[in-house]
């Protein structure tokens, strides 16, 4: 009898302290709209919103939760003591910068908290997490600790779901996860291609890398977790993206491609030698292989990394057309949008599209895709995922009056050493900790 599987999207809910601060080098959303005022409340409903509309659609949607921001215990790491209001305070007087750091929400984009690969693919039959290590950037750095404890509260029983430590957090092993990560397959049940995508080699100097941004996840990160998570190399198709893209500001392959079953929606100049990778997807699925590949004169790099066209959700729907997920911003970029009406109507692959209204992640240089970590389960490892975690009406109502009652309409990064927002946000994350069945996992319940 043959076991049937599907793609659950696992979205993360934005944090109390979610700001601009300008943090992230290469995103050239984050840059732009640094220490403009957000919108936290909004910010998660926005979040919230979408989770629930792509469970309405019939898709398995869950939750994975924030981080705890601010984050005092590196602040402790890094000098500042005392009582936890005395480390704020000292470290918004003495490091502004380092504060605002530990007080980033950029854990909500989910498709960097880790790599999966499905028990379909894997040597045990198990599900495999590895949280990414995120070592580029400072800010994100911090959070794969809590990510594993959290995915390990979340995806639960041993029986099912193994959970390896983040990779040495070193830049020769920078590990973006599955921003930089697709899976293709001819159903979702069956063993399929994993396509890891890097920027540049740590260990060999000979190859092309980008001069003005950071490449941030390497070819060695890609081959241990290919390693760790048993994958058979026949099955794993490994490639460069672009390093010319990459300096135009498409900091993860997730910027300027999209894959779901068999289908690959791409920018032509996403990759190093993008033929031969087209050929080697091809040969390793065997099969039918649709690859949607947009070119620059309909759709140039600068459109595509500001409106995120290809950082949308393609998701198959249980009736089994495939639809894009996408930002407002596509809708408002006449040139893009021309290209998916075309698109439409040529009829190569993509079925249908949604617009999503997602500005307050948008503006810190995230859409839809970052939002959402993919977790292919079979329906015995679905029944054991925590139950809590799962999107129902129920849930949602829960949440959308969780984030009521605890997050500010407003927040500018001078509101970061405000005492009264670390305990509003603890006192929020330790009631969502039980609203999820997490148990434990942030440092401040230890």
């Amino acid at each position: 009898m043959s076991m049937s599987a599907v793609e659950a999207n696992f979205d993360g809910l934005v944090g109390p302290t979610h700001n601009y601060s300008g943090l992230s080098f290469g995103n050239v959303a984050s840059a732009k709209n640094q220490a403009t005022p957000s919108n936290p409340k909004q910010a998660a409903l926005q979040g919230l919103a979408k989770m629930k509309a792509l469970s309405d659609m019939g898709l398995v949607q869950g939750i994975l939760a924030p981080q705890e921001r601010p984050d005092i215990a590196t602040l402790r790491r890094l000098g500042f003591n005392g009582s936890d209001q005395s480390v704020l305070a000292e470290a918004a007087r003495q490091a502004p910068k380092v504060l605002a750091a530990c007080c980033s929400a950029s854990s909500m984009w989910t498709a960097n908290a880790a790599t999966v690969s499905p028990s379909a693919d894997t040597m045990d039959g198990k599900v495999h997490f590895t949280p990414a290590n995120l070592i580029n950037k400072f800010h994100r750095s911090i959070e794969h600790e809590v990510t594993g404890r959290i995915l390990t509260a979340t995806f639960a029983d041993d029986n099912y779901f193994v959970h390896h430590p983040a990779l040495p957090s070193v830049e020769h092993f920078g590990d973006e996860g599955a921003a930089n990560h697709t899976r293709f397959c001819h159903d979702y049940a069956q063993p399929g291609v994993e396509f890891f995508v890097f920027g540049r080699h740590a260990f060999d100097g000979r190859f092309p890398k980008p001069t003005t941004y950071p490449a941030r996840h390497t070819f060695e990160a890609c081959e241990a977790v290919t390693r760790l998570h048993q994958l058979d190399s026949d099955k794993v198709v490994i490639a460069q993206q672009n390093p010319e893209v990459i300096d135009q500001g498409v900091f993860h392959n997730d910027v300027i491609a999209v894959g779901n079953r068999n289908v690959l929606f791409c920018h032509e100049q996403a990759f190093l030698d993008q033929q031969a990778v087209y050929d080697e997807l091809k040969l390793k699925l065997s099969g039918d292989m649709r690859i949607i590949e947009v070119p620059t004169k309909s759709v140039s790099i600068e459109d595509a990394v500001t409106s995120y066209l290809f950082n949308s959700q393609l998701v198959t729907m249980p009736d089994g057309k495939n639809v894009l997920i996408l930002p407002e911003e596509c809708r408002n970029n006449p040139r893009v949008w021309a290209y998916l009406e075309q698109l439409l109507s040529d009829k190569q692959g993509i079925d249908d599209i949604k617009v999503f209204d997602l500005k307050q992640s948008m503006a810190n240089g995230g859409g839809p895709a970052c939002l959402r970590l993919r977790v292919v389960l079979t329906q015995p490892e679905l029944a054991a995922v925590n139950p809590s975690t799962l999107m129902s009406d129920a849930v949602y109502g829960r949440l959308c009056q969780w984030v009521e009652a605890h997050y500010r309409d407003r927040l500018v990064e001078a509101d970061l050493a405000d005492p009264s927002l670390l305990v509003e946000s603890r006192t929020a994350l330790d009631e969502l900790s039980q609203i999820l069945g997490l148990g434990s996992v942030y440092p401040f319940q230890q």
